[in-house]
């Protein structure tokens, strides 16, 4: 029989439980035990679901209250010292080291938080270093087990592999200089060993050990640990499916297939080239093939044709009993379920499957490679087939307009009309900005009369006059207090906009939108990334209204602020018809009209957003240059329709871009602001190491935590700036947007922003 398979599902709760659960525990509205109930009510949801649906393998250990690698790093004691001896509780201390904290005499700022591989969710990077004690404080995944079992529910647990976890993490402070976490490898395999034998003792018959480290070119590097990792762990374990996902396991298939595990998952959706291959190097072999063949990174309806015929070559090299079919990766990706969506039409909603759904396209696909005679099976085959050639025919229809536009494109238009150095002096001239002038990202706090006025909105409530007269209300106070604190370059707040995603697409045509399709980001914070379905158009003006209305009220310059074409791409469901390279061009050009048009409406600034380019690379360096010979002119495309006067901006966070940073130069925007504060300023090495020709903003405070800043703190990140990087060229300005934080907090921040600013004009003359 071929069994079926989720590698781990969305973990917020069908209407966002768990987000609302931490956050009143945040405000001391919940209790730690409320909120263990409260996760616990989610967890028993979403095992029953997936019982209900007829997933065989249902996962346990993959939730979290922040993110998976904090729970990790938290469960084997890899907890650094700042966070400890504060008095504490071990839950407090975890939530500190996520989002920092600043009560009750305790003021710690956060962990770092880095893309997980090539996705939008984040993760906490631990922390090692020689002093670092393993030792298992808690055994999550043993505790879910047996929480699932209690509920008559049979699960597999989910483990995040040693290697990775010690790949992915980087060295403490205090480590000696060229020490390298991978070196801790020994004193780790023993805490495994101790958590692996339990989940044996308590009955799991199978484990899920996560290692998609051996998707990079780097884990090539890590054979042998690979090697001895597994050695030990094998023999006190229950049976180990090593797992792999987002990427091809390419050359490292060679060690990976001798290694001592029970079976090995591959991600068919990203990579379904690497099957045959795959299936050559087991079938010596006694390991179970695990088949991610539908997607945990998209929302669109698997095809069961090409995945049963994917599955087919592995029964016939395999047999039944060594094949089991299974999401790509973790479903966290996704949202929940369809079943809220009432706004969507008849049409559309058959093209998708979200979480729920994708679980019972696992359980068809694994019923019907088994050759189950249940006519419910039979149905569901054909009633997939009828909803792929409807959803072909749709795909066949495109926008000759676009289409023409998007083939027209000539070199030229990707090059603003001079080069930075005569920019940089019309622009001075127009904008009149004092020495290390001092700007925001772009949003500051979306509050909760911003979010009920517009939801009245949504509901009829409140008129489209009335509204947009309470947005103009709520941009005055934001350019009145960018006045009152001595901001140099301002902007407008953002109030109107939900989402620098889901803003854009509601106005370009070619997307579609969801009520209920969130998933998490980060921590609390969750989005609902928008759907790409058809050509993209920009039918109208998106953002002149509003810029154009903040400049009237001040005359300091106002940026016009927009999101990059790569960044709405990454950020939402694209199509997976046509290349992504097309849609990319096609929302370059939508922008490319509306930067041109803020400049028409007097806008002297705009900043074109692109926080995921790095998220958008390739895992494999193979791959890179084809990603970014279209990604690179995507932007260029958006923002080089202008006059040299117009000063463009453009931001990036929370990704390593020391390997793409010429990339970064190379998109030629005047301004750069970029992540540095929350990953203890190591990008001044990179600027260091390759130096930077225009003007740049590296942060100076980070803003997912609400932990404020001091004066001095600011100070010091300026001065370690200006050790390597001329005057002239920095701005001053926090991480990321200031949508996330509250008043209180985002004004003390950004006073003491201003206050250094003062302090180093006065100080570097």
């Amino acid at each position: 029989m071929v069994l079926s398979s989720v590698l781990g599902f969305p973990r917020i709760g069908a209407n966002r439980e768990v987000k609302k659960a931490v956050e009143a525990y945040w405000a001391g509205k919940l209790s730690a035990d409320e909120l263990t109930k409260a996760a616990a009510d989610v967890k028993k949801a979403s095992w029953t679901s997936l019982k209900e649906r007829g997933v065989n393998l249902i996962p346990s250990g993959d939730f979290t209250l922040y993110d998976h690698v904090l729970d990790h790093s938290a469960a084997f004691n890899v907890i650094p010292k700042r966070y400890l001896g504060k008095g504490l509780s071990p839950l407090d201390v975890y939530f500190a080291m996520g989002r920092g904290r600043q009560a009750d005499g305790v003021d710690v700022p956060a962990s770092e938080m880095k893309k997980w591989f090539d996705s939008n969710y984040h993760f906490v990077v631990p922390e090692f270093s020689e002093e670092t004690e393993f030792k298992l404080n808690f055994n999550k995944a043993l505790e879910e087990y047996r929480e699932a079992k209690d509920l008559g529910i049979e699960t597999r647990p989910v483990v995040l592999g040693p290697v990775t976890f010690l790949a992915l993490g980087k060295p403490a402070k205090e480590a000696r200089a060229g020490f390298q976490p991978i070196s801790l490898l020994p004193q780790l395999i023993p805490v495994y060993k101790q958590l692996l034998a339990a989940l044996k003792d308590a009955g799991a018959e199978s484990v899920q050990i996560d290692e998609p480290i051996l998707v990079l070119d780097s884990a090539a590097l890590y054979e042998k640990q690979f090697a001895q990792a597994y050695a030990e762990l094998a023999p006190v374990s229950p049976k180990l499916v090593l797992t792999t996902y987002y990427g091809r396991l390419d050359s490292n298939l060679s060690f990976v297939a001798k290694l001592p595990v029970a079976g090995l998952h591959i991600d068919l959706d990203r990579a379904p080239g690497q099957l045959d291959e795959v299936i050559a190097a087991v079938k010596p072999t006694n390991l179970i093939l695990s088949l991610g063949v539908v997607s945990g990174r998209n929302i669109w309806k698997t095809d069961f044709q090409a995945a049963l015929k994917l599955g087919q070559s592995a029964l016939e090299a395999l047999g039944k009993d060594r094949v089991i079919i299974a999401s790509s990766s973790s479903l966290l990706h996704t949202p929940v379920s369809l079943a809220a969506e009432t706004k969507l039409t008849p049409e559309q909603k058959d093209w998708f499957a979200f979480a729920l759904e994708k679980a019972s396209e696992i359980s068809v696909i694994a019923a019907a490679l088994s050759g189950s005679q249940d006519a419910k099976v039979a149905e569901a085959v054909e009633a997939n087939k009828v909803s792929i050639a409807k959803r072909r025919e749709f795909e066949r229809n495109s926008d000759a307009t676009v289409r023409n536009r998007v083939a027209a494109i000539t070199p030229d238009m990707l090059e603003r009309k001079s080069p930075f150095s005569v920019r940089k002096e019309i622009q001075q001239k127009q904008l009149n900005l004092p020495k290390f002038p001092t700007t925001t990202i772009g949003s500051f706090p979306q509050t909760k009369e911003i979010r009920q006025a517009r939801a009245k909105l949504n509901k009829g409530e409140l008129s489209q006059e009335e509204y947009e007269k309470f947005i103009e209300k709520e941009i005055e106070n934001v350019v009145r207090f960018q006045e009152r604190i001595g901001l140099d370059l301002l902007v407008h707040g953002e109030p109107e906009r939900n989402d620098m995603v889901q803003y854009f697409g509601e106005q370009l045509e070619g997307f579609v939108f969801t009520q209920n399709g969130w998933v998490q980001s980060y921590g609390s914070r969750y989005v609902r990334p928008p759907i790409i379905v058809s050509d993209v158009s920009r039918p109208k003006p998106m953002t002149i209204r509003w810029s154009s209305y903040a400049q009237s009220l001040t005359s300091k310059p106002m940026k016009g602020m927009l999101t990059g074409p790569v960044t709405i791409l990454n950020w939402s469901f694209p199509r997976a018809d046509i290349s992504r390279e097309l849609q990319c061009k096609q929302l370059a050009l939508a922008l490319r009209d509306e930067v041109v048009d803020l400049e028409k409406a007097g806008i002297k600034a705009v900043q074109v957003d692109e926080p995921a380019l790095r998220e958008g690379l390739p895992l494999r360096k193979a791959d890179w240059d084809a990603y970014l010979s279209w990604a690179l002119p995507s932007f260029k495309i958006a923002t080089a329709g202008v006059t040299d006067a117009l000063q463009t901006h453009s931001h990036f966070c929370y990704s390593d871009f020391d390997d793409i940073f010429p990339s970064i130069q190379a998109l030629d925007a005047d301004v750069i602001s970029i992540e540095a504060s929350k990953s203890d300023m190591k990008l001044l090495n990179t600027f260091k190491h390759y130096g930077y020709s225009n003007q740049i903003g590296p942060g100076v405070y980070d803003i997912h935590s609400p932990r404020v800043p001091s004066e001095e703190e600011i100070k010091e990140r300026l001065a370690a700036m200006l050790a390597i990087l001329p005057g002239e060229l920095l701005f001053v300005n926090p991480d990321c947007g200031l949508k996330t934080r509250g008043w209180k907090e985002t004004e003390a921040s950004l006073v003491n922003l201003v206050n250094a600013a003062r302090w180093a004009r006065q100080s570097y003359a």
